[in-house]
């Protein structure tokens, strides 16, 4: 979803085959946006200046699957990939006031999207969650379905 960072900006959910980038908003944290706007606000800067309307953030529902495109090297060090990965979207923790969006590799490590570079590319491949990606949400969020 939205880390609880961003509950202040304007958002809305993700579509599939869309393509985002990791964006760091006005309240300094990270998150998704389209590269759409990225585009509309540049014509809106090169005709009124800095003048830059607000971004709206991109929600992922738990579960969804996202293609990382250009991955830094650093990141490709530390977490084991390569330059593209296939990855999960998933949240780490329920916490109140903590980061928690994040991806998982399909080697099982995850990465908070606030260690992700400004910039990075995401392209949306499924929103729509499978039983089993239900039930790990669930289970994230301290949940149990029977």
């Amino acid at each position: 979803m939205c880390d609880y960072s961003l509950m202040g900006v304007p958002n809305r959910l993700a579509r599939e085959g869309e393509d985002l980038v990791v964006y760091e908003f006005r309240t300094g944290s990270r998150g998704l946006t389209s590269t759409d706007t990225q585009t509309r606000n540049g014509i809106v800067k090169r005709l009124f200046g800095n003048l830059e309307p607000e971004r709206v953030a991109v929600c992922i529902p738990p579960g969804a699957r996202l293609l990382l495109s250009d991955i830094a090297e650093d990141v490709q060090k530390s977490f084991a990939v390569g330059a593209s990965e296939e990855v999960t979207f998933t949240q780490l923790t329920a916490a109140a006031n903590t980061y928690r969006d994040a991806v998982r590799f399909t080697n099982g490590r995850e990465i908070l999207l606030q260690r992700l570079n400004k910039g990075q590319r995401v392209r949306v491949l499924q929103v729509s969650l499978t039983e089993e990606s239900i039930q790990a949400a669930w289970e994230a969020a301290g949940c149990f379905r029977y």
